[in-house]
């Protein structure tokens, strides 16, 4: 099909040669753009509809094949909760647990990214000692299944090491006012020691995920870069805050953003530890209500809610980044 830029230098009679030919060569090649952008749309809204056919399909067969009655409105009362005292609604259980995971999650990937980057950078060193202590640090961690490592930590570690913090003294000693601040960063007061205590241990153990990460991307930069920054008299910590790490951050934001989630979906593992997050809470009430299958997938849809928000702004920041460098 001729483009209309065609069309306009054969009506015109433009002087400037073979311009019809390049102007049609960039129609083409918007036209193909615009055709994958729609069969991409094409293909998303099939994967979504084929999911929702699925749990619809999965609902139906629970409905007939066990006839298993629904009860989706007791939920409700497990997320709010109306207060005689204060005469509004607070927080239940089920929000009480949401707003755990939104804190272990949101110091766990400080925690984790900073451990990340520093030890990534130690792995990329030319010194024996960090390459050697951040090796075996990723090496530990790696090879140790998740469960076992946060028992061992939270069982041994944790017992002698967060008490040395002084943490179980904040809620004696420190005003109400710290006390209330303490309370939205990280829970009730007599949860701080285990809600410490699983933020160290997912920041633990995602960092080592990250520091691979981090290595990887500093490593896949040329070392002409390296050497390029150095030529004209730049450190090396300069050459990598200047140089490399600027280029090395649009590569790793796509395996860190599947880190990030990981580690919002590992945050339910710290249950074991009574640490009490949604995955602790919703298995209480489940238990209380005998409501298992309501409660597990609203519990599913609040995860794949997280994850899935957390993907799409993943996506956003790796595209301004692509634009940026």
């Amino acid at each position: 099909m001729a483009s209309p830029f065609a069309w306009a230098c054969h009506r015109f009679r433009t002087p400037y040669p073979n311009l019809d030919v390049k102007l049609n060569h960039l129609w083409s090649l918007l036209m193909r753009v615009k055709s994958k952008s729609r069969l991409t749309r094409i293909i998303d809204a099939g994967v979504i509809g084929s999911a929702i056919f699925l749990v619809a399909f999965v609902i139906h067969k629970v409905d007939t094949v066990m006839i298993y009655d629904w009860h989706w409105g007791f939920l409700w009362e497990y997320i709010l909760r109306w207060d005689e005292e204060q005469q509004a609604y607070a927080p239940n259980l089920l929000l009480k647990g949401l707003a755990t995971t939104f804190r272990l999650v949101i110091w766990s990937m400080l925690l984790a990214s900073m451990i990340g980057i520093c030890m990534g950078i130690m792995r990329t060193s030319s010194r024996l000692l960090f390459r050697t202590v951040s090796r075996l640090y990723v090496e530990f961690i790696r090879n140790m299944p998740p469960v076992v490592f946060i028992f061992v930590f939270f069982f041994f570690l944790s017992s002698q090491f967060v008490p040395l913090l002084g943490i179980d003294e904040i809620s004696v000693r420190a005003s109400p006012q710290t006390i209330a601040i303490l309370e939205v960063l990280i829970g009730p007061p007599e949860l701080f020691a285990n809600v410490i205590s699983g933020v160290i241990c997912l920041g633990l153990f995602e960092g080592a995920y990250i520091t691979e990460i981090i290595r990887a991307g500093i490593q896949s930069i040329n070392k002409g870069q390296t050497e390029a920054g150095q030529s004209i008299g730049l450190t090396r910590f300069q050459t990598l805050r200047w140089v490399v790490f600027p280029q090395a951050v649009q590569r790793v934001i796509p395996p860190l953003a599947g880190q990030f989630i990981t580690l919002i979906k590992d945050t339910s593992i710290v249950s074991l530890i009574s640490i009490q997050e949604l995955t602790f809470l919703a298995q209480e009430v489940a238990y209380s209500t005998q409501y298992v299958f309501e409660i597990w997938l609203f519990v599913a849809g609040v995860y794949f809610c997280i994850c899935y928000s957390l993907a799409l702004f993943c996506g956003r920041l790796e595209r301004r980044a692509q634009r940026i460098y």
